[in-house]
């Protein structure tokens, strides 16, 4: 393969053209195609001395830069005027509407009224803790607005009803569809031009179903489908400042495109699948045959196409309502349209802009597919309707995912002093002769605190404890300076004044205490359980499981496999329930190993879950620290733990072994939703 680059120039334009010899001469001719609207039998190709006619790849080889193109019948047409292809009204007919359309958007009212629905300070934390486990504590403004995106997205997932046959309006029953409707003074009032009705399986009642585009109303109504979630949220993510733009595709989708300033382009979001920055997620996961992708926004028109495909000669193929000369024609009419009262400034930035955007989409289908990543068939809608549009997928049960992981931190000391600071409280309680139910009510009023603070603003997190409260006051007389671990390990103060009441609030940054809190939560019921199932409540009880010390932490993950976003490998450490590792491939077998930073070396003496090998030499060979087998979890969130019955061997790497899942033909997935490895008390380093 011989790569090579020329300058074509075709009329007042120019063109930078990677060719690669492997290609051919033909390849080229589809590549000039696509820059100029020539089919390639009407192309002339010349170049070298005295601009002689080019017709294979031999003739290319001694051409050094420079081509020059010409329509065969150029001679002909000098002079006149283009005539737009009869069809350009079709694809006039299918953009006008959302030109308009996305004007909406820019309406302060409409924008404040989208504010209004979502819970700000929610989201926000979720992107500073998300921020926070890849250990990022201090994001700069555009890593922190990206982050939020993220949230948002997630949370508009969560928040928008996805209607595949509205319920009864009379019963709440299931629906069929009866036929069309005529729109109502009311429904037409916010751009509902037609409308679906349905009549009620069980009391035959009918039900109306108006497709509204006006996204004020869907602010209200917050269900639909594409159209809807794709209209509602774009206008969610212009409310908070972000540039962006609805993207229609004409084999019938619709998304949004937002500008992020941290990666420097435009980002794909998909709100109905929440999958964003996936752009092939259609031509390689729901197997859809692409033509045209074109995306609206304020400020212009454009043709994004190449951005969502690796086979654009295919796509060409396919792009047949015009020529592509009339479509780059009239885009960019639109586009002068939507940019007549933009100031000299706005518009210099635009128009850079664009070319960078031109030189992406150039870059974008030239590159190659990362096989390592497995992009899902369409999962909104139900079964039926995704199959009769052939979006499904060539798998039911595909997830987002990638087999090939990059090595990950683990950001989970905090887990790691979560677990360290219950010891001083069980001491205590031991030492003071305490029942197991003393131990509990304790622990109780200790859970009663961390709700109070979980249900307060983030930012100002505080609550106040009266020591005459039940079950408070000895909670605070006799056990608070036991809990000072505790508090600092939840980055949490503690103020007794002299009436007993005691006020606890954020010691630091909030969001230390935002990624502790569930940490907190999940420890403390493992601990209640222990102290309920332990024989004798004494000093003889002060070990594991009931004390977990020397929980190793901050290492390096790498797993045969994840999905993503939510399932990667480092979930499994985070100390919670909310998350999991999941391998999508795992359920016959599969492996994480877990790598200590600088010269650590440990011996472990438990952990809790699975087959576990440990290595000296990095990885290099393994030696089987502890197996178990026909392991089953009867509960959710259920842990178990085990002791390591191998002695005396120091490790600097541990590999978790998954040899098969109890069903393989129900499942082929396999997930944990936490693993944690305990080491001897003294280690060497």
């Amino acid at each position: 393969m011989v790569a090579r680059r020329f300058l074509v120039r075709h009329k007042d334009s120019e063109f930078d053209v990677d060719y690669d010899t492997d290609d051919g001469f033909e390849v080229l001719k589809f590549q000039l195609f696509s820059l100029t609207s020539i089919p390639p039998d009407e192309q002339k190709v010349l170049g070298g001395e005295g601009d002689r006619v080019l017709s294979d790849d031999s003739d290319l080889a001694s051409i050094t830069g420079k081509l020059r193109l010409v329509w065969i019948n150029e001679e002909e047409r000098e002079g006149e005027p283009y005539v737009a292809n009869k069809n350009n009204g079709v694809i006039e007919e299918r953009i006008r509407p959302y030109v308009d359309q996305v004007l909406k958007y820019e309406d302060p009212h409409r924008q404040e009224a989208a504010r209004k629905t979502v819970p700000v300070e929610k989201v926000e934390e979720k992107a500073l803790v998300a921020l926070a486990k890849e250990g990022n504590f201090r994001p700069s403004k555009s890593e922190f607005d990206y982050a939020f995106l993220l949230q948002l997205l997630f949370w508009f997932k969560q928040s928008f009803r996805w209607v595949n046959a509205p319920p009864c309006d009379g019963c709440g029953n299931e629906t069929t569809i009866h036929g069309m409707g005529v729109a109502n003074q009311s429904e037409t009032l916010y751009g509902a031009s037609r409308v679906e009705v349905y009549r009620c399986n069980s009391c035959s009642s009918i039900t109306r179903f108006p497709r509204y585009n006006d996204p004020l109303k869907l602010l209200e109504t917050r269900k639909g489908r594409c159209g809807e979630w794709a209209n509602c949220f774009t206008l969610y993510c212009r409310a908070f400042g972000y540039q962006s733009r609805l993207i229609m595709d004409f084999t019938d989708h619709v998304w949004t495109e937002c500008f992020l300033p941290l990666l420097g382009r435009w980002m794909h979001l998909d709100p109905c699948e929440a999958i964003y920055d996936k752009p092939l997620l259609y031509e390689k996961g729901w197997k859809k045959s692409l033509n045209y992708v074109i995306a609206i926004a304020k400020d212009g028109v454009y043709d994004v196409t190449r951005r969502y495909t690796r086979k654009w000669h295919e796509v060409l193929s396919r792009r047949n309502l015009t020529t592509e000369a009339a479509l780059s024609t009239f885009l960019s009419n639109l586009t002068k349209d939507c940019r007549k009262k933009f100031s000299t400034q706005e518009l210099s930035a635009l128009e850079e802009r664009d070319r960078d955007e031109a030189e992406a989409l150039e870059r974008d289908w030239h590159s190659s597919e990362d096989a390592s990543i497995s992009l899902p068939g369409r999962q909104s809608g139900d079964k039926e309707w995704r199959i009769l549009r052939a979006v499904f997928g060539s798998d039911a049960n595909c997830s987002l995912s990638s087999s090939s992981c990059p090595v990950r931190k683990c950001i989970d000391e905090h887990v790691t002093k979560i677990y360290n600071a219950f010891c001083p409280v069980i001491t205590e309680l031991v030492n003071k002769h305490s029942s197991k139910s003393r131990a509990v009510e304790v622990f109780g009023s200790f859970r009663r605190i961390l709700v109070d603070l979980k249900n307060s603003p983030y930012k100002k997190r505080r609550t106040t404890i009266n020591s005459s409260s039940g079950g408070a006051q000895y909670f605070i007389r006799h056990m608070l300076p036991s809990f000072s671990q505790l508090f600092d390990a939840l980055s949490l103060k503690c103020d007794l004044d002299a009436s007993g009441t005691l006020d606890i609030f954020s010691a630091a940054d909030p969001v230390h205490t935002s990624i502790a809190l569930p940490v907190v939560f999940l420890a403390l019921d493992d601990v209640i359980y222990n102290v309920n199932y332990c024989d004798n409540f004494s000093i003889d009880s002060l070990s594991w499981p009931l004390l977990k010390l020397n929980r190793i932490c901050s290492g390096l993950i790498l797993a045969s496999g994840e999905e993503l976003p939510f399932g990667i490998a480092t979930s499994a450490f985070d100390g919670t329930h909310m998350s999991k590792w999941e391998e999508p491939n795992g359920a016959r077998g599969c492996w994480l190993m877990y790598k200590l930073l600088g010269n650590q070396l440990h011996e472990l003496v438990a952990y809790e879950l699975m087959v576990l090998e440990g290595s000296e030499d990095e990885g290099s060979s393994w030696r089987v620290l502890d197996k178990q087998s026909f392991q089953n979890f009867e509960n959710r969130f259920q842990r178990k733990t085990f002791k390591i019955r191998s002695q005396g061997l120091l490790s600097n790497a541990f590999r978790l072994r998954i040899l098969a899942v109890r069903d393989v033909h129900a499942t082929s997935r396999f997930q944990i939703g936490s693993i944690d490895l305990y080491a001897k008390s003294n280690h060497c380093s």
